[in-house]
């Protein structure tokens, strides 16, 4: 209990600077139509464990902490709009998310998928922005790296193929495959982006995608165990869904027992690839377990 009080108060510092940097960030923007349908799915935004990954694996290697939290931006704008797009009748066709009504519900659909692409673009232009310090080279590269992540290489075919595996006998293999399409990449982006910035061999920058590939997956099997075993109104979207839609998950393949076992397995994995890091991987352990453990 103490840990998960430890943890939440570092997760919502971490939303309110984060949260912070964007409100000043769109203002500077100039305001449009969009705005409001915009603000309604970033904010206030949910429990910012992307974010909280990338500082964790930036304390690592010693990256500026001011830094992430604008790079942490970009990859909340991400996942916002993939969550308005994913919420969409056409997708999975939910009504609730973040305990209140789902953007399109609130605005119309056709609001919610242009709200959504322009948070897509939104987060380019963060990491093109003066307010990351960082050199045009080091820009370019995390720019690059978060497109490839969000389109059809990462979450646009991860979605793809988790609507079209739906009813369907699907392999162990190509569900994880799926998941970590779906949910890993963006992971990969937040591990990957310390070893960009320090300036690290592509060898060093897989090392650190592939930890984030794991962490995708062990983040979304616990958010299918949430939905399996989870009450709606704790976890602020309607839960018992994926079972109902027939959707391919590990829990359907292996049974509830077994895939938290998956889940102890990869955060075991995890710990030893960091082992040479030492005693300064005591945050990032924290939140693999704060993973598995959390009840939304």
């Amino acid at each position: 209990k103490l840990l998960l009080k430890k943890m939440q108060k570092n997760l919502n510092k971490i939303a309110k600077d984060t949260n912070f940097f964007l409100k000043n960030f769109l203002k500077k923007q100039g305001s449009s139509e969009l705005i409001l349908a915009i603000k309604y799915g970033l904010f206030p935004g949910g429990k910012k464990i992307r974010s909280k990954i990338l500082i964790d694996i930036g304390s690592l290697l010693f990256i500026d902490y001011k830094t992430l939290i604008t790079i942490g931006a970009a990859v909340e704008c991400i996942h916002a709009y993939s969550l308005i797009h994913d919420d969409l009748p056409c997708m999975d066709d939910d009504k609730i998310r973040r305990g209140k009504p789902s953007t399109h519900i609130k605005f119309g659909e056709s609001t919610a998928v242009l709200a959504g692409n322009s948070l897509q673009t939104m987060a380019c232009e963060i990491l093109a922005s003066p307010n990351l310090k960082l050199n045009e080279k080091k820009k370019i590269s995390l720019i690059k790296k978060l497109s490839e992540c969000s389109g059809h290489l990462g979450i646009a075919g991860g979605q793809y193929l988790d609507l079209n595996y739906e009813k369907k006998k699907i392999s162990k293999k190509k569900i994880i495959e799926m998941e970590k399409k779906k949910t890993g990449k963006l992971f990969s982006f937040c591990c990957a982006v310390p070893a960009i910035i320090k300036n690290k061999n592509n060898r060093e920058i897989k090392f650190f995608e592939d930890i984030g590939s794991s962490i995708g997956l062990l983040f979304q099997i616990a958010d299918d165990l949430i939905d399996y075993r989870g009450d709606t109104k704790i976890v602020g979207k309607k839960t018992g869904k994926d079972q109902k839609k027939g959707k391919a998950t590990l829990i359907s393949l292996l049974g509830h027992n077994n895939a938290v076992k998956y889940c102890d397995k990869i955060i075991l994995d995890i710990n030893r690839k960091l082992i040479n890091y030492g005693s300064n991987t005591k945050n990032i352990k924290e939140t693999l377990n704060y993973i598995l453990h959390r009840d939304k």
